[in-house]
Order: C-alpha cells, then structure tokens, then sequence
C-alpha cells in the first residue's frame, strides 16, 4: 500500500497525498483539480483550433467554366495572403488565360484580352520550400528567373511537373498554395487550346479564355 502511495504522490498534490495516507478522502479537492485539469486541456484545444487558419477555397470563373482552388494558408501564407488581396480588389476580373502549354501548364492573371499588361503590387517572397510539389492540378505562382519575383500570374499544372519543385538554393523552385477541387475538366479543355505568337509572345490561346471573375466560394 505504502509503495502504491508514494508512486501515486509523483501525479497528486500533497494535500491529496496526506488525506490518501489517512484514509481521509477529500472528493470535493479531487473534483476540482481533475476539472481544472479537464479545462486547461479543453482551452488548449480550442486555440489550437481556432486560430489555426483554415484553407480557403476559390471560384475562379471563366469563359470555358469554373475552377474552384483550394488554398493552403498555414503552407504558404505569404503567398495566399497575396493571392487574396488580388481576388478582393477585383485584379483578376477582365484578365486572360495568355499562356498555355500542352501537357506542361496554363497560365493567367496578368494580362487583359488586348495583351496590356496591368499593374502589379510588389513582388514577393518565394514560398516553394513548404513542402507542397508541383502535381498535376496544382496552383503555383509563376515568376521570372528571379526567385523572389512573383506578382500576380499564376498557373495550373497539367501534368506532375516535379522539376518545377525546390530543392535547395540551386533549384528555388516554383510555390504551390493550393490545388483544384472542382472543375478539373475545365483546365484540360484549356490546356488543349490551340496556340499562336502574337506580340512576340509564344503559346498564346487562338481562343481566348477570360477569368470573369475569382471570388471566395
């Protein structure tokens, strides 16, 4: 019993300990600190959950169909913070699928119907080591050779397209935020366009393809 007891007593506040000794249970005290302990479980829990942040998803309308994204804000918060706030001013409204691959990726959000250019917030930082790769219907965001360069084109790989991934400071890699949940049928269809040169720009759409809109779902 003794030896019970003083195992007991490592886990047990020493009141507790002394009325065990006695035979002199304290159930109310018992009550308390096993509730107390229920609570601070509880409280860590609910903040665990509540300010983790939740993947946001997107309908990106378009004149061939919607494409609903799903994003990954605890992967690349950066990078869907900046994704976001050129969904809310209503950016992507009016801009164009301008670059398609066939079984490589298509990409948009930078150009209008006529090929003007709009303007950009500042670029910014390259997320591509979060872990997420570049797998077929995955988000990313495109930049020039520049690590650090990414705006506010992105674009949808159509294939696995791994030598896109990060893999140290000689391969910085391109940032995955997200990838398609629905409409996987629509980025085929564009991924099958028809392409052309036009304003010395390669693998132009015959067919233009316009973003109507990007709002959250």
């Amino acid at each position: 019993m003794i030896d019970f007891a003083l195992n007991y007593a490592k886990i047990i506040p020493c009141r507790f300990y002394a009325n065990y000794l006695t035979y002199k249970y304290n159930w109310s005290y018992i009550l308390k600190y096993t509730l107390k302990l229920f609570f601070i479980f509880l409280l860590s829990f609910l903040s665990t959950s509540i300010f983790a942040e939740k993947n946001v998803q997107f309908v990106i309308n378009t004149t061939k169909g919607n494409i609903v994204i799903e994003t990954y804000p605890e992967k690349a918060p950066i990078t869907v913070k900046n994704f976001e706030s050129y969904v809310n001013k209503g950016f992507y409204n009016g801009t164009i699928f301008h670059r398609v691959i066939d079984g490589f990726m298509i990409q948009g959000g930078g150009f209008t119907k006529d090929m003007s250019q709009k303007k950009t917030d500042a670029p910014i930082k390259n997320e591509a080591d979060n872990g997420l790769k570049n797998l077929k219907y995955s988000i990313a965001m495109a930049r020039t050779s520049i690590p650090d360069s990414a705006t506010s084109q992105f674009f949808i790989n159509v294939k696995n397209n791994d030598f896109l991934d990060y893999t140290g400071q000689s391969g910085p890699g391109y940032c995955v935020f997200g990838k398609v949940i629905e409409g996987q049928d629509v980025v085929d269809k564009i991924g099958k366009l028809k392409t052309r040169v036009k304003n010395g720009m390669g693998d132009f759409p015959i067919k233009t393809v316009k973003i109507n809109s990007i709002k959250v779902k």
